[in-house]
């Protein structure tokens, strides 16, 4: 990880969040072929008196611009917010100048200027939004007041009551701000959802690559015993052997043919990718006991109970597995007095491994909410700028919940005795998490 990533806290508008100019481009083009189309088909179909000139000028200008920035700049850039919305507001500007040449709020398609609305809704942070739909209301605003007549077939200009334009402006100005609402904060808890997914990714990516490590660390110690023995046993024969030039050759050789074998080994440290692993299966007693361990120097008893209906599953070594459980256990003991109970049960056809406390328990809106991402008491390190630490996020139970669920199990979390001591029941189907033979 960069340093600019560890910098950028996870919230931030990121540069993965932001609009790409082909995507404006495209819009655009779509609206100049949309207000070309609807102004040549007025025109010339229906045969109404539309200003030809003045609207094809402004419709030119939205084609010009968008050939400015095709060429001036690469179709995959993506753009700052303030660059975004100065393109959004542009588009409700022209839109807002054709609606005034062609009949202002009787105009059926005044309906369009909650399209850069909606645009900026999904995309752009909540200031810029708010930005544009006061322009948008302001637009509709003016439309209702001043604008040319509606191009109509009579000799007599189409009028509407007061009263129903009125009506025309208070749904645009609803529209607007229901859309700007709503929209936003529906885009908000998606990218929110997707920064927590990122997150997930992260840690699950890291932990595999510590798994990797150490596994190939221990397969390094132990090939390296070997040669590294005969080297010192070479070494020592060497003192004895420096008046005898053969004998004194035929080590030095050994001592090269051993660390070039040593050098091989160490090679294999550089693939994290390998599938080879010591321990690539363990009980799911000693899965437990083994997440459990780094918790036991905190104060607090760790007692692990297991036992079952015949065999005891064997479970794959799986870092998410390992890593959800893990965190789980850590949470329990971060809020627990003096005591975490782990239990362990099985039968034929189930396995399911719970987690209590003995703390205050979650709170009835903790529970109603347990699994989203971002749900935390605690307040976050201000010092810890790392956004793949859960600790003060309130990712720590969206991250192990996840991984949980991708091996097939259920959480449940509730409270035992009336509302205190925090507990979580993971279970699965047997057939789902037992290693496969």
């Amino acid at each position: 990880m960069t340093e600019t990533d560890k910098s950028e806290p996870i919230l931030a508008y990121s540069a993965h969040h932001r609009l790409r100019l082909d995507t404006l481009v495209r819009l655009r083009w779509l609206a100049v072929a949309g207000q070309s189309a609807g102004v040549l088909v007025v025109a010339f179909i229906l045969k109404y008196d539309v200003p030809l000139a003045a609207c094809f000028t402004l419709i030119a200008m939205s084609a010009w611009l968008n050939v400015f920035f095709l060429v001036r700049y690469p179709a995959t850039l993506r753009l700052r917010s303030q660059f975004s919305a100065a393109q959004l507001a542009y588009d409700s500007l022209q839109l807002g100048g054709l609606l005034y040449l062609t009949g202002g709020l009787y105009n059926p398609f005044a309906l369009l200027l909650l399209a850069p609305v909606s645009v900026s809704a999904t995309t752009l942070p909540y200031r810029w939004t708010l930005g544009l739909s006061g322009l948008a209301i302001a637009i509709i605003t003016l439309l209702g007041l001043f604008h040319m007549p509606l191009p109509w077939s009579g000799s007599e200009p189409f009028l509407i009551n007061n009263l129903y334009v009125f009506g025309i402006w208070v749904a645009l100005v609803c529209g607007v701000v229901f859309t700007s609402a709503y929209t936003n904060r529906v885009a908000h808890e998606a990218r929110q959802l997707a920064d927590a997914l990122s997150a997930t990714e992260l840690v699950l990516a890291r932990e595999q690559h510590l798994s990797a490590i150490d596994g190939l660390a221990t397969a390094a110690a132990h090939e390296l015993g070997t040669p590294l023995a005969t080297i010192a046993l070479a070494a020592k024969e060497m003192q004895t052997d420096l008046d005898d030039p053969q004998s004194l050759k035929k080590d030095l050789e050994l001592i090269t043919e051993q660390a070039t074998r040593c050098r091989e080994i160490l090679q294999k440290l550089r693939n994290l990718n390998t599938q080879e692993q010591h321990f690539s299966e363990l009980t799911a007693s000693d899965l437990v006991a083994e997440v459990s361990e780094p918790q036991r120097f905190f104060g607090i008893d760790i007692d692990v109970d297991a036992k079952g209906e015949g065999t005891q599953p064997n479970l794959a070594r799986n870092s998410g597995l390992i890593y959800g459980l893990g965190n789980l256990i850590e949470n329990a003991v971060d809020f627990a007095e003096s005591r975490v109970e782990v239990s362990v049960r099985w039968t034929d056809r189930t396995l399911e491994i719970s987690i209590c406390d003995d703390g205050p328990g979650f709170t009835q809106d903790m529970l109603m909410r347990m699994g989203e991402p971002y749900l935390t008491t605690r307040p976050k390190d201000m010092n810890d700028s790392d956004p793949t630490e859960p600790g003060g996020l309130g990712l720590g139970i969206f991250i192990a919940k996840t991984l949980l669920e991708r091996t097939g199990a259920q959480l449940a979390f509730f409270n035992r005795d009336e509302g205190r001591h925090a507990c979580v029941k993971i279970a699965w189907p047997r057939q789902v998490i037992e290693l496969a033979r």
